[in-house]
């Protein structure tokens, strides 16, 4: 199974995880999660400061991310520039950083990332807990699926497929994906 292509699980009511092999080292990685300049190329700039309660901004703009995409959807296009602030809740250089999505701890939702050494490479695990509904797990799963698939791209030196073309097939995905698992769990 090709760990770049794999597709994130709902773990709970509410929440995703998804997990890519990335290649190393883990400082690398940790990089990429805590400096605006790194976390620009493939997810959202901003300050960060790395200690529990630290503020935290991402600051999203999406169509900048990647060459020959398609337009935002039209539901999206407000979205042009996303800013969403968060406190951090965990951080342990460079394996653990967790931080609150939206909001102070406990008013919002919730993002994780594990790093750990696999083989000469880093397995990344992001977990986002706490989604408010159906809509935005799969706004959320796909968002991240697409953003870690960019974040692969950018690691090995390829170029990404097109941010919003992506996005938009994988959130028809992941509805199918969520509600068969969600029918099946419940004997339908």
């Amino acid at each position: 199974m090709n760990i770049h292509t794999s597709y994130g699980i709902v773990t709970e009511p509410g929440a995703v995880r998804i997990e890519r092999l990335l290649p190393g080292p883990i400082e690398r990685i940790w990089s990429y999660l805590t400096d605006s300049d790194n976390r620009r190329q493939w997810l959202a700039a901003g300050p960060m400061e790395l200690k529990l309660g630290g503020h935290v901004e991402n600051v999203f703009r999406n169509s900048d991310l990647t060459r020959n995409d398609d337009p935002p959807p039209a539901h999206m296009a407000a979205f042009a520039e996303h800013r969403v602030p968060g406190e951090v809740i965990a951080c342990e250089p460079p394996h653990l950083l967790a931080y609150s999505w939206g909001g102070a701890p406990g008013e919002s939702s919730e993002v994780r990332f594990e790093l750990a050494t696999r083989n000469g490479k880093v397995l990344l695990t992001v977990t986002h807990r706490r989604l408010a509904e159906d809509g935005a797990l799969l706004n959320v799963a796909a968002g991240w699926h697409t953003h870690l698939d960019i974040l692969a791209a950018r690691l090995e030196g390829s170029e990404p497929d097109g941010f919003w073309r992506t996005h938009t097939r994988l959130v028809a995905e992941y509805g199918r994906r969520i509600d068969g698992s969600q029918t099946a769990a419940k004997g339908g």
